[in-house]
């Protein structure tokens, strides 16, 4: 039976899990008990043996035998290889929960698609249903112990009234080398095409809508099925539960109190009940028995699955639901919120406290804005509008001078390079232009300019490159030392967003 502590911990409260400690049934302690009463006799075992058996000869070759054993515990990954190890094996529990089918979303699909309240209609819902709970039944009798107990033969089947004697006839007919779980639910696909022909299903829209509720139940079943034939491999297994046990071998050997090898040297405090190993024995053996318990959750631990009381469940419930429920309703009325615009249920004294707290709203909803108003002005984003730095970029990066931007794009490919053009007044336009040019730098750097070119057409092509390609000449000591004496003053947010609403002239 699985044990239920969902109610103790309903509430956060002082030592809460402390009382947990205590319980006795699926507990850790009736895990692992026999296991750790063997590790302490053995450890006492070798413990009696160094101190009143041994020779000092004999002792000290134990004591390097005991340190070797101690320091080869620190080259085993336990808490990499069972913590993922661990993590796997729960995922793959869960997962096997969630594949156990349950009828509740067919049953109500079959009370009210297949129609009929005479005694045909009723057979109809109702061995429909019982074809669905017939397939679950053996499928779980192929993966679990309990429920293999529980029917161990056809003839607990049919006695227990998900099969009859024709059906179990017509099941044993079939002959086939693999599990036959999947033949009711083809009996279910014949009897609902047949309800169709005979109109107890009005449309196929209905009918698709059974189908795909069948299909989804018949998909847990098969994966229930395939979870209990491929097991997570037997390699894996094998390598968790080998460094386990080696780990605790070298710990019963190398955590023994030895005595010191040297006369004067002092030794370590003798504990006669080694605490800490027995301590790291409860974790790291718990925690390969809690894998050992759930990695198949369909046998009689504690914890594992109660097929038994499921199969009872799913076959009282889905025919309640077709028979009983079919068409019965009880008569449809005003509620009782019929003249109210909110509607709100009353609070005991109890829980009265909770109306005096306010809804949630969102997270954002007690935000307080920015007040600017310049700040909440809506502005048009336009694609002809230039790429320019932000006001906060610009704090960091300084803006290129028309030099600079010359001297540098010229010596990369020649598809990416601007080229400005002199305005009327035979100056370069400027990236701001709202700013003041010094003249002396604009007419530095157009003879910069028309020196690049002469030396561009002066210099021939060399053999093997491009003829609509040449390489600019390195920039002189001179030149160099005079671009760095150029300063450029950084842009600020007023003139950057001023600045990027008019284009630059190719």
């Amino acid at each position: 039976m699985t044990v239920s502590y969902t109610l103790k911990v309903a509430n956060s409260r002082f030592g809460g899990f402390s009382k947990l400690l205590f319980c006795w049934k699926g507990s850790i302690y009736k895990l692992l008990y026999k296991e750790f009463i063997v590790f302490m006799a053995l450890y006492a075992v070798l413990s009696l043996v160094y101190r009143r058996l041994l020779t000092e000869e004999q002792k000290r070759l134990y004591t390097k035998v005991a340190q070797y054993c101690n320091r080869s515990t620190d080259l085993i990954p336990m808490s990499f290889v069972l913590g993922f190890y661990v993590t796997l094996i729960v995922n793959r529990w869960w997962a096997q929960y969630t594949s156990i089918p349950l009828p509740d979303q067919l049953m109500c699909v079959i009370s009210s698609k297949v129609h009929g309240k005479d005694e045909r209609g009723r057979i109809l819902r109702r061995t429909l249903i019982r074809y669905a709970n017939l397939s679950a039944v053996l499928v779980l009798c192929s993966v679990s112990t309990r429920v293999l107990k529980c029917f161990p033969t056809m003839d607990h089947v049919v006695e227990a009234g998900f099969m009859t004697q024709d059906e179990r006839k017509k099941f044993e007919s079939l002959h086939s080398d693999f599990n036959k779980y999947w033949i009711p639910c083809v009996w279910f696909t014949n009897l609902v095409a047949q309800a169709r022909r005979d109109g107890r299903i009005r449309d196929d829209v209905a009918l698709r809508l059974l189908m795909d509720e069948l299909n989804l139940y018949w998909a847990k079943c098969s994966m229930l099925f395939h979870y209990d034939w491929i097991s997570i491999p037997l390699v894996y297994t094998q390598v968790v539960t080998i460094a386990v046990y080696s780990f605790f071998a070298f710990c019963l050997i190398g955590r023994q109190f030895l005595e010191p090898l040297e006369p004067g040297q002092e030794g370590d405090l003798d504990m006669y009940v080694p605490l800490s190993t027995l301590l790291q024995f409860f974790f790291y053996a718990g925690w390969l028995k809690v894998a050992e318990q759930i990695i198949n959750p369909f046998g009689e631990d504690d914890d594992d699955f109660e097929t038994n009381k499921l199969i009872d469940r799913n076959l009282q419930v889905s025919l309640l639901s077709v028979d009983d429920m079919y068409q019965n309703l009880p008569p449809v009325v005003k509620d009782k919120y019929w003249n109210e615009s909110t509607a709100q249920p009353p609070y005991t004294m109890a829980t009265a406290s909770e109306t005096l707290k306010p809804s949630f709203l969102g997270s954002t909803f007690d935000m307080r804005v920015c007040e600017d108003a310049e700040q909440s002005q809506m502005v048009e984003a336009s694609p002809s509008v230039p790429c320019i730095q932000t006001p906060l970029l610009s704090r960091f990066f300084a803006a290129a001078s028309p030099a600079i931007s010359i001297k540098n794009f010229s010596r990369g490919s020649q598809a990416h390079s601007r080229v400005w053009h002199p305005q009327t007044d035979g100056g370069f336009p400027s990236p701001y232009p709202k700013r003041s040019e010094d003249s002396e730098l604009v007419a530095r750097i157009e003879e910069e300019e028309t020196e690049d070119e002469a030396s561009r057409a002066s210099k021939p092509t060399m053999p093997g490159s491009h003829p609509g390609r040449t390489r600019l000449p390195e920039a002189s000591e001179t030149q160099r030392k005079e671009l760095l004496l150029i300063q450029v003053k950084a842009p600020s947010s007023e003139s950057v967003g001023a600045d990027g609403l008019e284009a630059w002239e190719p």
